[in-house]
């Protein structure tokens, strides 16, 4: 099956809880926990001294809002991006977060995420 053939409700029952657990785990520097769900090609690529650098380093990265506000989905090829505002908790102003997901052995994983 490919993703984008899923309802907004059905990828979001997916995403939302990825999103909650990627910021949980961002706050707290949990880099092992911060990879579970990452696709193979993304797990490779992360280097875990330069993310734990990024998670002892930036403010951002460690002090993000629970809360994030959904805001859309966009499907492209074999795979969808969800978008969320978000929030920290130290710093004013809002952030696009970022969520890309799709199937890797018959598995939702993601492929890509971020805040900017």
């Amino acid at each position: 099956m490919n993703i984008t053939e899923k309802t907004d409700e059905e990828i979001r029952a997916i995403a939302d809880p990825l999103w909650r657990d990627l910021l949980r785990c961002s706050n707290e520097g949990k880099y092992g926990e911060f990879v579970k769900g990452f696709a193979k090609s993304l797990a490779l690529a992360m280097n875990q001294v330069v993310v734990n650098h990024q998670f002892a380093n930036s403010e951002l990265a460690r002090n993000l809002a629970e809360d994030g506000d959904y805001l859309g989905i966009i499907r492209r090829g074999e795979h969808v991006t969800v978008l969320y505002r978000q929030r920290s908790t130290k710093k004013p102003g809002e952030w696009l977060g970022r969520l890309v997901l799709g199937y890797e052995d018959g598995e939702v994983r993601i492929f890509a995420a971020s805040i900017f």
